[in-house]
C-alpha cells in the first residue's frame, strides 16, 4: 500500500503561481511513477503531469511550459510547480502513484487539493 497526502492548494489570481506537494508513505517511493491529475466540475479527471521512476516526464498540452513536475526520493515527495495560472486550471488536483505513467490511474490516489484561479 502507498498512502498519498497532497498539500499546497489554494486561491490565486490569474498569472500567479502555486506549488503542490504530495507526500508518500508505505512502499518504496522511488520505484513508482508519480503524477498529478485534475478534475474540474462537470469534467472528467485528466492527467496533468507525470514523472517516471527514472527521469522521464509527461505533460498535458494545456500545461506545457507552465507546470513542472519533480520528485525528491529522499523526502518521498513529488511536486507540481504551477506558474502563469489560468482560470481554466481551477480544479481538484489529485496525486497518483503507479507502476508507470500510463498505469497510474489504476494505482494509488491522494484525497485531492483544491486549486482555484480567479480572473
Amino acid at each position: 500500500q502507498v498512502q498519498l497526502v497532497e498539500s499546497g492548494g489554494g486561491l490565486v489570481q490569474a498569472g500567479g503561481s502555486l506549488r503542490l506537494s504530495c507526500a508518500a508513505s508505505g512502499r518504496t517511493f522511488s520505484n513508482y511513477a508519480m503524477g498529478w491529475f485534475r478534475q474540474a466540475p462537470g469534467k472528467q479527471r485528466e492527467l496533468v503531469a507525470g514523472i517516471s521512476s527514472g527521469v522521464y516526464t509527461y505533460y498535458a498540452d494545456s500545461v506545457k511550459g507552465r507546470f513542472t513536475i519533480s520528485r525528491d526520493n529522499a523526502k518521498n515527495t513529488v511536486y507540481l510547480q504551477m506558474n502563469s495560472l489560468k482560470p481554466e486550471d481551477t480544479a481538484v488536483y489529485y496525486c497518483s502513484a503507479g507502476g508507470t505513467i500510463a498505469t497510474m490511474n489504476r494505482g494509488f490516489w491522494g484525497q485531492g487539493t483544491q486549486v482555484t484561479v480567479s480572473s
